[in-house]
């Protein structure tokens, strides 16, 4: 028994050293572990609550402005033309109240001008015209002492104002801006929208390693890439001399002849709604390949209205002149009178105006409710005023004027003022009034008191 004991006694003593052995229990450790688990959850959820209130702001907010979007691309007539209107920063009220413009159009290489047209277009009517002015146009003093450099192609080397300048002396008009585009911006848009569809009027085949070309493309209806674009619009003859008929316009006139229908082509297809998705690329090529003074707060509200343009709407010719050979060197003489008949039937008459200036419309409503015929312009009588400040542009104006056949029966002149004005003192008919305006490019049209027999009053103004 007494064994017994003693070894129940020597079992308690080692629990109890083993118990005083143990590490004890902290408590406080595992409490606070318990507290900190607990925050990170609310921590977690926190966070998951506030990323899911920043999501649903974003998307409300994106919702808000894709509406705002709808809204504007709505208001601004919706389609297509909306939505470049709201995309360009422009609105449908501007694109309606647009006037007509006219740009000096340039193809250069080398530094030449190889392609000058005058290019007008109406907003309001969707037409345009295109007129192309002979490179070898002389715009020098004295024909027989003609050099190279008195061609109006060469007037680009100076600057592009030298060449807006001379156009404005040949054809009468007062263009104020111009694009020049180089011809590789040409191979990159035709390449860029997928080549264009384009009946080659001739077999093609010249070359000229001095302009780098190598042209050589067969006759007939065919897609052609950038390369062959560029060969097209510069091709004048065949390395034997051959070039186009006589019937189509051999040589340089063949080729702006040429020119002309490809543009029409080049717009045609390039206005394709599925061209939308190049837009970047197109206006890439504008912005690295174009030279312009045409300010962005024009172009802008522009392009919206230029979606809606019909090419069958795009009348082309040519400035009349007679080719001859002067002082050694080959130019044209423009015919003056002629000239201005042509720019008078394609710049300053509306599509109801037949070319002898009577109306073949029922009647232009002039005002609210009064229909009246197109008068000529050597039936209208002016009562020209110079408000410009200087006398050069009121001389300049007059001058215009009385070159297209006005009669300027009375001059005067009143305080300086920046906006042209063109008064109708007889309620003329609209065509009167457009004609007037398109020819000084600029202008605010208003209805004024009967003045004697005077048609109109026009106020030249800083403006013109």
């Amino acid at each position: 028994m007494k064994n017994d004991k003693s070894t129940n006694d020597n079992r308690k003593n080692k629990s109890n050293a083993s118990k005083s052995n143990r590490k004890p229990t902290n408590h406080n450790a595992s409490s606070k572990y318990q507290v900190d688990k607990a925050a990170n959850v609310r921590k977690k959820r926190k966070k998951r609550h506030t990323g899911r209130k920043i999501f649903l702001t974003i998307l409300l907010i994106l919702i808000i402005v894709a509406a705002y979007f709808v809204y504007k691309i709505n208001k601004n007539g919706g389609g297509l033309q909306g939505l470049i209107t709201t995309v360009v920063g422009s609105s449908s009220e501007k694109v309606k109240n647009l006037d007509d413009i006219y740009v000096l159009c340039m193809g250069k290489s080398q530094n030449m001008t190889d392609t000058i047209m005058v290019v007008k277009y109406s907003p309001k009517t969707q037409q345009a015209s295109m007129l192309s002015i002979p490179r070898d146009s002389f715009v020098g003093n004295n024909k027989n002492l003609a050099t190279a450099s008195d061609k109006i192609n060469c007037k680009y080397q100076i600057s592009p104002q030298s060449t807006i300048d001379a156009v404005n002396k040949l054809t009468g008009l007062k263009i104020k801006y111009y694009f020049t585009v180089d011809t590789k911006a040409l191979r990159k848009l035709v390449d860029t929208i997928g080549g264009v569809y384009f009946d080659v009027p001739i077999d093609m085949n010249y070359d000229d390693c001095t302009q780098d070309l190598a042209i050589h493309i067969k006759k007939g209806y065919q897609l052609l890439d950038g390369n062959n674009a560029e060969g097209v619009v510069r091709f004048r003859h065949n390395n034997n001399g051959t070039s186009y008929s006589t019937e189509y316009g051999d040589n340089d006139l063949g080729r702006m002849r040429t020119q002309r229908e490809f543009i029409k082509a080049v717009i045609s297809q390039t206005m394709k709604p599925s061209n939308i998705t190049k837009i970047n690329e197109l206006i890439n090529i504008a912005t690295e390949e174009v030279e312009t003074n045409i300010p962005w707060d024009v172009i802008k509200d522009y392009i919206p209205a230029v979606v809606k343009f019909d090419t069958n709407n795009l009348v082309s010719d040519m400035l009349p002149g007679t080719p001859q050979y002067c002082n050694g060197v080959s130019i044209i003489i423009i015919n003056q009178a002629q000239a201005q008949q042509k720019v008078k039937e394609m710049f300053l008459t509306t599509p109801n105006e037949s070319k002898d200036g009577n109306s073949i419309a029922e009647g232009n409503t002039v005002g609210s409710n009064n229909s009246v015929n197109v008068k000529k312009n050597s039936e209208i009588k002016l009562e020209v005023i110079n408000g410009a400040g200087g006398t050069s542009k009121y001389n300049a104006a007059v001058t215009q004027l009385q070159n297209q056949g006005y009669k300027v029966t009375k001059k005067g002149s009143s305080n300086v003022t920046k906006t042209t004005m063109i008064i109708d003192r007889k309620n003329n008919a609209l065509a009167n009034r457009e004609a007037i305006k398109s020819l000084l490019c600029t202008g605010k049209i208003e209805e004024g008191k009967a003045e004697g027999d005077i048609d109109f009053t026009i106020i030249i103004g800083q403006d013109y």
